[in-house]
């Protein structure tokens, strides 16, 4: 919704490394060397993919960054990269959930296969059922790690090493509270007015 309001556009972390290896960049050629031996991408290997897609002309306007950073010392190294060019966060943006409405919402989550429309089993279903709203496309997907138990593990681990972040973001003077329970309609709202503030 904010890349369709205000032509920012969204990076996911897991998004870039896919692509930066398939596309053979030097970083994705060490993310693939260290993903084939069953690591974890480092740091200095996940900010070398950022920054080389941060010199692309179409993030000109902004970007939502969606899986980094996750801990305070990526945060801290996000810093760094974006002072080199003269760039910082301008809002860190917190939407709240409590764990078991999480679960729910993750838990019951499929997307298109052919466009990537994202749909839910309780929140939005297509118009017609099992046609995508979006592309007209018929097969569906899961993710097979959108499960109650891996999302209660995911959650630890958040409280764990990401949840640290609000204190960091707040301390920095950029951190913004969304209470995410509600309708769509108002944290689309709420979200767009935190991004006018922080663009104009």
């Amino acid at each position: 919704m904010l890349e369709e309001d205000f032509g920012l556009v969204q990076l996911s972390t897991g998004d870039l490394l896919r692509a930066a290896v398939a596309a053979g960049t030097p970083a994705g050629q060490q993310a693939r060397a260290v993903m084939a031996a069953g690591g974890l991408v480092s740091d200095d290997i996940v900010l070398a993919i950022l920054q080389d897609r941060m010199t692309q002309p179409d993030v000109a306007k902004g970007v939502i960054l969606d899986g980094f950073p996750r801990t305070d010392g990526q945060a801290a190294a996000l810093d760094t990269l974006l002072a080199k060019v003269g760039q910082r966060v301008t809002a860190a943006i917190s939407l709240e959930v409590d764990d078991a409405a999480m679960v729910g919402r993750v838990a019951g989550r499929y997307t298109c296969g052919g466009c990537g429309e994202g749909y839910h089993d309780q929140f939005k279903q297509p118009a017609v059922a099992g046609v995508c709203d979006k592309c007209g496309g018929t097969a569906f997907k899961r993710r097979a790690d959108d499960n109650a138990e891996t999302v209660r593990e995911r959650l630890n681990a958040y409280h764990a090493q990401t949840a640290p972040l609000i204190s960091y973001y707040d301390r920095k003077g950029v951190l913004k509270r969304i209470d995410a329970v509600g309708a769509i309609a108002d944290i689309r709202t709420a979200l767009a007015t935190i991004v006018q503030a922080v663009t104009a």
